[in-house]
């Protein structure tokens, strides 16, 4: 499934808008902080925002843009700091993986850096995943796991010494309906697609960006 490229300005600023406007309702998995959790969603959205983000109501902010995109129903809304323009694709035998990449603040999930903030809010490497299978509560939850796991892989590969940045988002999408498969892990049938596909998107744009 393919992304739309919207534009916005906000406070004098073009931003960039990925939003994907789903056909069917489908369930999905995110840790997104608005609409995140598991359960049935009707769209997604990836918006760029500045470095400097400082509002406190996402919430609002990510129904304001909903609004003006004529999105209608549930959905989740990432923010990232990186340019949405230079999204990275791939697909894996029928998983579709939409990611950005920026690396501004890399670090170490194990650290001993004091946490700063709690109230992050742009992630800065969002990865979005589509599998054409019905993943039940378990899988879906696995597959987040799974897709964080390839990320670090590519990370690692691209000479970039973090597991990711402090406030990166994964959503899972599949069908709502249909027979169900329990098994996401990256040695599983479709796991192991998710994960290719992810490395794949995440590898590329993390060579991109630091180069």
């Amino acid at each position: 499934m393919f992304a739309e490229l919207a534009s916005r300005r906000e406070n004098g600023v073009e931003l960039d808008v990925l939003v994907w406007r789903l056909r069917h309702t489908m369930l999905v998995a995110s840790t997104a902080l608005v609409g995140g959790g598991v359960g049935p969603r009707d769209w997604a959205m990836n918006a760029e925002v500045t470095d400097d983000y400082s509002r406190t109501d996402v919430d609002a902010h990510v129904a304001e843009m909903a609004r003006a995109l004529g999105l209608d129903g549930v959905g989740v809304g990432m923010l990232t700091a990186a340019s949405v323009r230079r999204h990275e694709c791939s697909n894996d035998e029928g998983v579709d993986v939409d990611v950005t990449v920026g690396l501004s603040h890399p670090t170490w999930a194990a650290s001993d850096e004091r946490a700063a903030n709690d109230e992050a809010v742009a992630g800065t490497i969002n990865v979005v995943v589509f599998v054409p299978v019905r993943l039940d509560d378990g899988a879906l939850l696995n597959a987040i796991a799974t897709a964080t796991e390839a990320k670090s892989q590519a990370l690692w590969e691209a000479s970039v010494l973090a597991t990711g940045t402090p406030s990166d988002a994964v959503t899972i999408l599949c069908p709502i309906e249909g027979a169900s498969t329990r098994f996401a892990g990256p040695r599983s049938s479709w796991g192991a697609r998710l994960a290719r596909a992810v490395h794949g998107a995440v590898l590329a744009g993390a060579t991109r960006a630091s180069s």
